[in-house]
């Protein structure tokens, strides 16, 4: 994005180009006119949302740290899952992590080796199994694997040693890469014991 001041009575198009305003369509003005408004607000929401995690996580620290402070005892970092509750039990506060985790080249080892299988049972093998390895294989739009179909091919019980040497190359492909902190907040439905997510996504909103 170009922050240079533009001159009064022009507009940058997508090439960085100064196109006079006047001989920009009405139509690409009202275009732009949405889009801009539109993602200016939805950058707004973005620091909103990383400053109430960012509140959320320090104040649950904090509770965390008085807790063991008041028993004397020694707590490990402000990574634990950690869950809280409003006196009412009408809200309840989730401090989750989770590992980050990818596949390592040796995933291609396995997918040679579980096409092996395949075309070594073909006279006999459900189709189904060629088209679970096919889906567990398949890259999303980003060009990443799945990881969690490639996950339900472990628990498939074959007997089967080059099978179970695809298996031990997709376990050893498995490679931590980090650690995600989640803030989930659940308001609970009446006066039960079952709680309902509060949706912090455009798409659950």
């Amino acid at each position: 994005m170009n922050d240079t001041a533009l001159p009064n009575g022009y507009m940058r198009n997508a090439a960085g180009h100064l196109v006079p305003r006047e001989q920009v369509r009405e139509q690409d003005l009202l275009r732009d006119q949405v889009a801009s408004q539109h993602a200016a607000r939805a950058i707004a929401l973005s620091k909103m949302l990383a400053d109430f995690k960012a509140d959320v996580l320090g104040d649950m620290a904090d509770l965390v740290k008085i807790a063991g402070e008041r028993y004397g005892a020694k707590l490990g970092g402000a990574k634990g899952n950690v869950s809280i509750t409003t006196y009412d039990g009408a809200y309840k506060i989730q401090r989750a992590t989770a590992e980050r985790i990818t596949f390592t080249e040796e995933l291609e080892a396995a997918k040679a080796l579980i096409n092996a299988c395949i075309d070594r049972w073909s006279q006999g093998a459900n189709p189904h199994i060629r088209a679970l390895v096919d889906r567990a294989f398949r890259t999303d739009s980003k060009g990443q694997i799945k990881m969690a179909a490639v996950l339900d091919l472990l628990r498939l019980e074959i007997e089967d040693d080059e099978w179970k040497r695809a298996m031990e190359a997709i376990k050893d492909s498995i490679q931590a890469t980090g650690t995600a902190v989640y803030v989930r907040v659940y308001k609970r439905v009446g006066m039960t014991d079952q709680y309902v997510a509060v949706p912090l996504d455009i798409a659950g909103v």
